[in-house]
């Protein structure tokens, strides 16, 4: 940990656990249903769980059944797909963040977006269109400051 960055005793502990493991094992089992979520991915849900304010608002914007996030909270493995999806929507979320108060970036979620085809971001977050989302969120962005 060389970042400055200050951690709780949990991501202390993975992150020197991490550097004690071989370096292919970490990569091959990243993802796996094994007991362990890696750090991010349970802070990132426990944290958009308290933004959606619940874990079944959460697992409706992800696509999943609301016992997998209950499961996932629990310390149960994420598979590769909904990682990305759990991912893709931090990201999305956190810089709509950046641009309107909570109602608002969940309208935008939900709506349909021009920027978008008149398709609904949260559908495309299911699809994993990453590169779609960040362009539609930079015009929001661009319109916010012209």
């Amino acid at each position: 940990h060389t970042s400055g960055r200050s951690c709780g005793p949990k991501r202390a502990a993975a992150v020197a656990g991490a550097a004690r493991r071989p370096l292919g094992f970490a990569q091959q089992n990243l993802f796996s249903y094994d007991r362990h979520v890696p750090v991010a991915h349970s802070t990132k849900i426990e944290a958009l769980r308290t933004d959606f304010r619940s874990a079944a608002r959460l697992a409706d914007r992800l696509g999943v059944d609301r016992a997998q996030v209950t499961r996932w909270l629990r310390g149960g493995g994420i598979d590769p797909l909904n990682a990305e999806r759990l991912d893709l929507l931090d990201l999305v979320w956190s810089s709509l963040l950046r641009l309107y108060d909570r109602d608002a970036a969940l309208a935008w979620l939900s709506g349909l977006n021009p920027h978008l085809g008149d398709r609904r971001p949260i559908d495309l977050i299911r699809l994993g269109r990453a590169e779609e989302l960040m362009r539609a969120i930079r015009a929001e962005r661009a319109d916010s400051f012209a």
